[in-house]
């Protein structure tokens, strides 16, 4: 039973079978197939204003894309210290922008908060031109705690970016979950509360490999980011396979659907560490990541009966389940049964 990442579990069958469609004949490289110019539309249909997409096969790449579009060389990165963007993309913001710096600043539950952010903030500019300049504000939706962003707290750091004359952007590889935690409109939590840019997670919501930079306004960006996207090397030339699974998503709110999977299957293994005697969640589930903090000898007797997990890293007592939306159920009654038979 595979808990270790929604990266592994399996591609969605309607998205596998839009792709088995699209595979049909000829059609138009580097985007310009007729999947790929659809894109915009349907995906302002979704967000309730005109914007522009760029299709891309990774997050990584999404996210420093739209990074070394919005930070001068010279500029730095608000993020959590914990961010994907921070410990997980092995440099590559600062790759695709030589000179920008990441700056990591501590949050409860894996979040940013307003008020430390403009304290922060407060503090720069004091070394003049030997400081990088901070340009913009990146949240990570859900963040890596599992945990969401609410309306209000996007507001207000949004408020904070927009008087420091800040962009603010978005990572959201998990960003289906959280629309669907929050019940908000994904506009509600995107450009209505002040994001410039967001990267739209799909691989781990049912995608085989499918992401997209989302451009809330700034027309005059997109020739730009085309350019870097194909700098990066993620204009692909086959790009209607990436294209036909973000409109397959959209579909009838398909990313919605599984990402309601996803969230109830975490839902149903948090309910049983709260009556669980021992078994402890280390942040409140909002998501699809379940962090279960639990003796060391638990949680490797838990891996012993076939439970895949990750440690997480610097702890032998706390352990990171994610649940992915093509997972099956009758792995959910199991892990339940587990727990209470360990203990």
């Amino acid at each position: 039973m595979n808990f270790r990442s929604d990266n592994e579990g399996k591609v969605a069958e309607p998205i596998l079978q839009a792709i088995i469609e699209a595979n049909q004949g000829t059609a138009y490289a580097y985007a310009e197939d007729q999947w790929s110019e659809r894109l915009n539309i349907a995906f302002s249909e979704v967000f309730e204003t005109e914007i522009q997409v760029l299709p891309l096969a990774t997050g990584t790449a999404g996210n420093s894309i739209a990074l070394a579009q919005m930070c001068p060389p010279w500029g730095s990165v608000v993020c959590h210290e914990h961010a994907h963007i921070n410990l997980d993309e092995c440099g590559a913001p600062e790759f695709y922008n030589p000179g920008c710096k990441l700056a990591g600043l501590t949050g409860e539950q894996g979040k940013l908060c307003a008020d430390n952010i403009a304290q922060w903030l407060a503090g720069q500019g004091a070394h003049g031109v030997h400081q990088n300049v901070p340009s913009l504000i990146s949240l990570t939706q859900a963040t890596e705690a599992g945990t969401v962003y609410d309306v209000g707290e996007i507001t207000a750091i949004s408020a904070i970016a927009k008087a420091n004359n800040l962009f603010l952007h978005m990572d959201g590889a998990r960003f289906a979950n959280a629309v669907v935690s929050l019940g908000a409109s994904p506009a509600d939590i995107t450009w209505k509360a002040g994001v410039d840019i967001l990267t739209f997670g799909a691989s781990k919501n049912g995608c085989m490999a499918a992401e997209a930079l989302v451009v809330f306004g700034h027309p005059d960006w997109y020739e730009a980011l085309e350019r870097r996207r194909k700098r990066a090397g993620h204009l692909v030339s086959k790009m209607r396979y990436i294209s036909v699974q973000l409109l397959a998503s959209l579909n009838n709110n398909l990313w919605l659907t599984l990402a309601a999977q996803a969230n109830g299957f975490a839902k149903q293994f948090a309910d049983a560490v709260e009556k669980h005697p021992s078994a402890e969640l280390a942040w409140p589930v909002q998501g699809n990541e379940l962090f279960l903090r639990w003796p060391q000898q638990k949680l490797q007797a838990l891996q012993d009966q076939g439970v895949d997990f990750y440690f997480w890293p610097g702890s032998d007592d706390l352990a990171r389940l994610v649940f992915a939306c093509t997972q099956e159920q009758a792995n959910i009654d199991r892990l339940v049964e587990l727990l209470n038979q360990i203990d």
